[in-house]
């Protein structure tokens, strides 16, 4: 399909204090060592979270997928690789319309899982493609917000467009009925790569030479599968946070007075002050 055949998403409209965050669920599936194998010319990879990366800086944003392109250049083509759990639905609707308006061919390869907002950034190829063993995710927003009743009415009404922008952008490129799509993003619908070319998502499935899959050993994918743990526990992102970098404050000052442990073998024989109750629950998210 031709990505300009495609709906433009709608910006921001943000009018009360709301966060979008990652499915649990979604965070559980991701395994972040999936890369391709060989990247081509003129490429573009989404492997990390959508949004700015609390814990490290980055993170998959608006702005570094617009200065990639400025890169390679409007008219060329460019091939862009997805293995993302999801993250900011804004960032992720902006990342969609850059794509889509791009001059050059834009190939999406889905190498292990597109999830929520990388899911709608998938949509804006000209040629989708998705690995025999990955998965598209398809959801409503999901997102955490501050306020009394009268806020949290105003979040409703003010997220239902973005819900069905996703139901139109869903549709248009599969071909499915609105109500399906519609029911499909109710239920939190994983769609696995034969499904998704079979249901109009994707044109067709990567060989599987394309795709390799590395070691975690970055000490970033320990946090963020920690953070995945948390976000199980149904813990909000600002508090999963807090809890996250007192953890680390404490290992970093006792890493001196420390002995080797396995992995398994983790305790949590701490209490953090403000942050107790975020140890207990990891204590009974880790039996």
């Amino acid at each position: 399909m031709k990505k300009q055949n495609l709906p433009v998403a709608p910006q921001s409209l943000q009018k009360v204090p709301i966060a979008f965050d990652l499915s649990a669920n979604a965070l559980n599936k991701w395994e972040s060592g999936i890369k391709a194998e060989i990247e081509e010319d003129n490429t573009i990879s989404i492997l990390d979270p959508i949004g700015l990366d609390y814990w490290t800086g980055d993170g998959v944003t608006a702005k570094r997928i617009a200065a990639a392109l400025r890169q390679i250049g409007h008219e060329q083509d460019v091939t862009v690789y997805i293995n993302s759990p999801g993250g900011d639905m804004f960032e992720g609707f902006a990342i969609y319309n850059l794509l889509r308006n791009h001059g050059g061919k834009v190939t999406v390869k889905i190498i292990g899982i597109a999830a929520s907002a990388a899911s709608i950034i998938a949509m804006s190829g000209d040629d989708l493609q998705i690995a025999r063993a990955g998965f598209l995710m398809i959801h409503n927003c999901w997102l955490h917000a501050v306020g009394n009743r009268h806020d949290f009415r105003e979040v409703a009404e003010t997220i239902e467009p973005f819900d069905l922008a996703m139901t139109d952008i869903y549709a248009i490129r599969s071909g499915l009925d609105k109500n399906l799509i519609i029911s499909m993003m109710d239920k939190e619908t994983y769609i696995v790569g034969n499904d998704a070319v079979e249901q109009g998502f994707a044109d067709s499935l990567l060989p599987a030479d394309i795709v390799t899959k590395q070691k975690e050993s970055d000490p970033n994918s320990s946090i963020k599968k920690l953070d995945a743990l948390l976000a199980k526990a149904q813990l909000p992102r600002t508090e999963r946070r807090k809890f996250i970098q007192e953890l680390k404050t404490s290992m970093s000052g006792a890493a001196s007075e420390s002995t080797p442990c396995a992995a398994s073998d983790v305790q949590i024989n701490v209490e953090f002050g403000s942050t107790a109750k975020l140890s207990n629950s990891l204590k009974g998210i880790l039996k």
